[in-house]
């Protein structure tokens, strides 16, 4: 029934439906009627809605287009009254930010005035957060250190707020001079770890870090220094603490690495803790890492066994000093702490890395106490990839063997008394490059070693070039 113009319409729609079904009884005809009229009475409030918008609108001297709702064809002076309001609708906002754009002093200076006592309600507007970025942006020294004053009491408030957020960040990155920054810092004093943890605020502190030199970021580094865990333990916190390394001047990284080698310990078995400790081992700075390291010490096996410190020890192994990795391993070199370790889901890949970079000696101990426990293990994946292991480091050790029982070792090329490549007649000069090394081992070789060596042969070697390869 949607656009009956008046009642005749009603009227004629209801002979058509007395036409189509004539036999309706009266209580039918009464509800048809009380529809279609429903119908109409709403139509014409929708109508009439219609109307007073379209007549507020050209109250306003028609600056609206209906068709893209944005303001078209309106001077400044127009809009000057207006502006506070305006900056809070989109399109009013984004028409004041074209105005700043432009770079005019007289546009700068009334949009300055307009909104300066309202900035920080309009800092966590949905819109006017954009305008007063903008302003930020444009204005003078003067008027920015203004916006800085009038924000100063607010600005952990804002800086929790979603909108709030970027316009306080906006502000940081445009200041320019010592007062303004000493203005921000003064204000962000006390509240550093509240803003470091929040979704919003950690962005702020963030913006600090990139944009403030190393001495106006100092209260930051005392800050979470002062609540090292509390910061290095939180989903936000251990963001900001790794970006806190990066933009540290050694002096500040000094300090703030030793409180997370001092807590290394709590840190590593936390879900966000074990990355901060692992960034610190990533920096390869053998001033941090080895005294990080050796916080583990004593507790190898049982951080070996937890999802998080597992990751960390295996890191541990593989970057640690030779001395310090030794004394890892060496609490590991037990039979029936190893039984356990093999049989975790974790602590497994630890004895897998530990197989890796363990020196030959340790390497062996592993592998001796592994050995009788691989029955166990054979049917699980991480069984067979150990007992892999093991097998390349079972051949490993029958090639180093094979080659300290040699009779070639000790012995360099002068100590034979010809050129192997010319045995037999045969002329490496002779011969394409691809045959060098496929000249076959002849008589006049196998009687030269004979009587040189004793009667000994080297069982396995099928070439010449193979017998240098061993020397």
């Amino acid at each position: 029934f949607i656009g009956l113009g008046n009642m005749q319409d009603v009227k004629q729609l209801m002979a058509m439906n007395a036409i189509s079904a004539p036999v309706q009884g009266l209580d039918m005809d009464a509800a048809m009627l009380n529809a279609a009229l429903s119908q109409y009475m709403h139509s014409r409030s929708t109508i009439a809605k219609q109307a007073i918008n379209s007549h507020n609108t050209s109250k306003r001297g028609n600056n609206i287009d209906q068709e893209n709702n944005s303001l078209i064809g309106v001077s400044f002076e127009d809009v000057r009254a207006d502006i506070y309001p305006l900056c809070k609708d989109q399109h009013g906002c984004r028409y004041f930010q074209r105005k700043l754009e432009e770079q005019v002093p007289q546009y700068r200076d009334a949009i300055f005035n307009a909104v300066y006592q309202h900035f920080v309600e309009l800092m966590t507007d949905p819109f006017g957060n954009y305008l007063c970025q903008k302003l930020v942006e444009y204005c003078d020294d003067d008027q920015r250190m203004m916006i800085v004053e009038k924000v100063a009491p607010d600005i952990v408030t804002i800086s929790l707020n979603m909108h709030g957020t970027r316009a306080i960040q906006k502000m940081i990155e445009f200041l320019n001079l010592p007062n303004q920054t000493r203005a921000i810092v003064n204000a962000l004093n006390a509240n550093v770890v509240t803003l470091i943890k929040d979704l919003n605020g950690n962005h702020v502190i963030q913006k600090c870090l990139n944009k403030m030199v190393p001495s106006d970021n100092q209260i930051i580094y005392n800050a979470v220094c002062k609540n090292c865990v509390e910061v290095a333990t939180h989903r936000h916190g251990c963001c900001v603490l790794q970006r806190c390394i990066d933009h540290a001047v050694d002096k500040q990284k000094t300090q703030l690495v030793a409180e997370i080698v001092r807590n290394a310990l709590t840190l590593v078995q936390d879900p966000f803790g074990n990355y901060v400790v692992q960034y610190v081992l990533d920096l390869g700075d053998s001033r941090y890492t080895d005294s990080m390291i050796k916080q583990f010490l004593g507790n190898v096996c049982a951080l070996s066994v937890q999802k998080f410190s597992s990751n960390v020890i295996e890191k541990c192994i593989r970057v640690a000093e030779p001395d310090t990795r030794a004394a890892l391993i060496e609490e590991m070199v037990n039979r029936l702490l190893l039984e356990k370790l093999l049989r975790d889901s974790y602590a497994n890949y630890v004895v897998q890395t530990s197989l890796d970079y363990a020196e030959p000696r340790q390497r062996a101990q592993l592998v001796e106490c592994i050995r009788p426990l691989l029955p166990a293990i054979r049917n699980t994946p991480y069984g067979k990839r150990i007992q892999s292991k093991i097998h390349r480091e079972q051949q490993r050790d029958q090639e180093r063997h094979f080659l300290a029982s040699s009779p070639f070792m000790g012995l360099n090329q002068a100590s034979f008394p010809f050129n192997p490549m010319q045995l037999g007649g045969i002329s490496n000069q002779n011969l394409h490059p691809h045959q060098v090394n496929n000249v076959p081992a002849n008589m006049a070789f196998n009687n030269v070693f004979e009587n040189q060596m004793g009667n000994t042969s080297m069982v396995g070697l099928h070439n010449v070039s193979s017998a240098y390869q061993y020397m």
